[in-house]
């Protein structure tokens, strides 16, 4: 699987430790940044990611900020792009079967690493149920133009 990678400062350590698994377990993985634990902002990071996921360049997309939110907000303004901010495995599970979300936030100063992983692990692993909520996705999709 392609996964696009992306953090900011605050995100930094788990954006490396993430890498690290992910190749791990046998996943491609573009690092689009941060580079550091230096002050950086998010946007650059988390629109380089998303873009890659939604021209197809990567399956999914996991961005990391201090809360997940900032990430999250800039990934949605992307056409094409599903992302969800989640604090749970059940969160991660049913951002897959009922939004087809295609990008993972987190956030890394609210929840400890292992969390976090469990939360990708989830992610990636969840397929989409499809079905009814086919529909609300291509809603969700005409809003954008995909």
């Amino acid at each position: 699987m392609q996964i696009a990678l992306a953090s900011d400062h605050a995100g930094f350590a788990y954006k490396e430790r993430l890498r690290q698994l992910l190749q791990e377990a046998g996943h491609q993985v573009q690092d689009h940044g941060a580079y550091s634990e230096e002050s950086s902002d998010y946007p650059d990071f988390a629109v380089s990611a998303a873009q890659a996921v939604a021209r197809g360049e990567a399956d999914y997309g996991i961005l990391i900020c201090g809360t997940g939110i900032g990430v999250s907000i800039v990934a949605n303004k992307i056409a094409g792009v599903r992302a969800a901010n989640c604090c749970t495995e059940e969160m991660a599970r049913l951002s897959r079967q009922h939004n087809d979300a295609n990008v993972l936030t987190v956030g890394a100063r609210l929840l400890p690493f292992e969390q976090v992983w469990r939360i990708v692990e989830v992610f990636l692993t969840t397929p989409f149920e499809g079905g009814r909520h086919a529909r609300r996705v291509e809603k969700i999709h005409r809003l954008t133009g995909r």
